[in-house]
């Protein structure tokens, strides 16, 4: 996992917080928008990682009207309105330590990448279980990528990124529909829109190789379009897309490429990306201790603000998430433009914001709407590790 999030970066965690100090902050009514109790064996936590499985790791993913939470091999749906309990599915019988490792929700399906230990002779896999967001039924599952999976998915089609192909499946079949190669090596990929971007590098996303290409294939259509770099490679490694732009980040710093042609549209030196606000189509990227809103098209900074540090966790229009830790954490929003905390919410004691390393699924929707958050609301006595148990662990539902 270390090594994922080091190729492919997850949300923003590496700005200064926002802390609700002097009275900068306003308290508003109907922040939280609902509290329901998860199933399972939880703890509570210091620093960041807050309220977590006793065993193993939960994922969750938000998103048609759906929240789904993963653990095992175990995934629960609530409806994101007013977290109304929708589903229990047991994903069925899979190798001994097999286990979810990503949860991403859609409109009419919930998709569940399980990680299959590697077996004799044989090596680690992924399989992509797709559920149905109604009522929790299991579809289809496919073969996909360790760091792969669904991209795309609805109650027709599944789009898998798998070990050495971009593949769309038929949901009710289980034909192909349409398949894009990749290569024999796993390769970083991005999604924006209907568009997904897969590098071109000899040694893949974990090799030292440079990114020489892009393919960039419609989602939709399976339509493909190769982009290569006027220098012969893209500037470090695949970070992030949004608007028109792809950007590659590497020691020198940030470098943004057109969607359509691959040509360089902009350089910042020392600039860090940390998260894209898809409502506004703003890049946010760090640079020393500010928290900077550029535009990816033309790298023009549109936003600044130098209050902001640890704690940031999602953008979205215009206005910061992030947590504060511990048992007394607070949830804030920070509106970037009056450079303000807008409204907090003081009762998240142990706060744990669910990350998916593709910037898919996770805690928030990257089209806005609620956060979703684990919290402690009840804590057991501490044993050595410092580590508490959790005897009524909540999923929290916050206002964006």
């Amino acid at each position: 996992m270390l090594i994922g999030a080091a190729i492919i970066p997850g949300r923003a965690s590496s700005v200064p917080a926002a802390r609700c100090a002097a009275g900068r902050c306003q308290q508003s009514t109907g922040v939280i928008r609902w509290t329901r109790q998860l199933p399972g064996s939880w703890t509570a936590e210091g620093g960041a990682l807050g309220t977590v499985l006793a065993a193993g790791q939960a994922f969750a993913g938000v998103g048609g009207g759906v929240v789904a939470v993963g653990f095992g091999v175990t995934v629960v749906a609530y409806r994101l309105s007013d977290g109304a309990p929708l589903w229990t599915a047991s994903l069925g019988a899979f190798p001994a330590g097999s286990a979810i490792d990503s949860v991403r929700a859609w409109a009419g399906v919930v998709t569940a990448g399980v990680a299959i230990p590697a077996g004799a002779g044989g090596a680690a896999r992924r399989d992509e279980v797709v559920l149905s967001g109604a009522t929790g039924l299991r579809v289809r599952t496919f073969p996909a990528a360790v760091y792969g999976g669904a991209v795309s998915a609805d109650p027709a089609a599944t789009v898998i990124v798998g070990t050495q192909a971009v593949t769309s499946y038929s949901n009710a079949s289980g034909k192909v529909i349409w398949r894009r190669q990749t290569g024999t090596v796993a390769q970083a990929w991005r999604v924006v829109g209907d568009d997904l971007f897969v590098t071109v590098a000899k040694g893949g996303y974990l090799g030292a190789s440079p990114v020489t290409a892009l393919q960039r294939i419609d989602l939709r259509t399976g339509a493909q379009q190769i982009l290569k770099a006027a220098g012969g490679s893209f500037a470090g490694t695949l970070s992030s897309a949004i608007g028109a732009a792809v950007l590659f980040s590497g020691a020198a710093g940030l470098s943004a490429y057109s969607q359509a042609s691959g040509r360089l549209l902009w350089h910042r030196a020392g600039a860090v990306p940390q998260d894209a606000d898809a409502v506004r189509q703003v890049l946010y990227v760090s640079s020393g201790r500010a928290l900077i809103g550029l535009d990816p098209v033309t790298g023009k900074v549109r936003t600044s603000s130098a209050a902001l540090g640890t704690g940031l966790y999602a953008v979205s229009g215009g206005v910061a998430f992030g947590l504060d830790e511990g048992a007394l954490g607070d949830a804030w929003g920070y509106d970037l433009a009056r450079k303000r905390v807008i409204w907090t919410a003081k009762t998240v004691p142990w706060p744990h914001f669910f990350a998916d390393l593709s910037g898919i699924g996770g805690s928030a929707n990257p089209g806005g709407g609620p956060v979703v958050l684990a919290s402690c609301a009840q804590l057991g006595v501490a044993g050595e590790s410092g580590a508490a148990p959790c005897l009524r662990p909540e999923l929290v539902a916050i206002r964006p």
